[in-house]
């Protein structure tokens, strides 16, 4: 009678309970794969190459963008640009000024300035010396109008530059220079 049971239900004797029939082909599976260990061998070798080949595909992808672009363009037949060439730049070191400048309580107040001229090459240089009396007076003639409040901040040192550099570029009119660079500057 017992096997009549067994014969509705419909299992057999030997066979897997209902439940576990998916949970042991699944086992099954993965016993016959440890089991043979030249499968085992094979997936893990084709995970390596997978694995290993996408990150190196995306290293270079990443870091040798810059070496293609160089090659592309000597294969284009274009020649690579020109290396960069530093500007030639000429310094002129202006005589240290001082300049009594005006003060709101009265008491004197006095500026040291020590100033270089930026220009584009040592034939200006040579063409601005014969000039520089002109520059000298045009610098006294705006300094002595200062006020110690007008020198306060990175904005007063900065309109400072500005109006000396355009002053300089009205006294030596043929001449340009590039930037005035303040080596000293004392408020006392």
């Amino acid at each position: 009678m017992a096997k009549d049971e067994d014969a509705e239900t419909g299992n057999e004797e030997g066979a897997a309970p209902e439940g576990e029939g998916a949970e042991g082909a699944k086992q099954g599976f993965v016993k016959k794969l440890l089991g043979n260990k030249k499968m085992l061998i094979i997936v893990a070798a084709a995970a390596l190459l997978v694995l290993g080949g996408g990150g190196a595909g995306a290293y270079f992808f990443l870091f040798s963008g810059s070496g293609e672009t160089k090659t592309a363009s000597t294969k284009d037949g274009k020649a690579p640009p020109p290396p960069i060439v530093a500007p030639q730049v000429a310094f002129y070191q202006m005589p240290d000024m001082v300049v009594n400048i005006q003060s709101a309580d009265g008491n004197p107040a006095y500026l040291k300035l020590g100033v270089a001229l930026e220009l584009t090459g040592a034939d200006e240089k040579a063409g601005i010396q014969p000039l520089m009396p002109r520059v000298v007076d045009q610098f006294q003639s705006y300094l002595r109008e200062l006020r110690v409040d007008d020198l306060k901040g990175s904005a007063g040192v900065l309109r400072l530059k500005e109006e000396l550099l355009r002053r300089i570029n009205v006294a030596t009119a043929p001449y340009a220079v590039k930037d005035v660079l303040l080596k000293e500057m004392i408020v006392q």
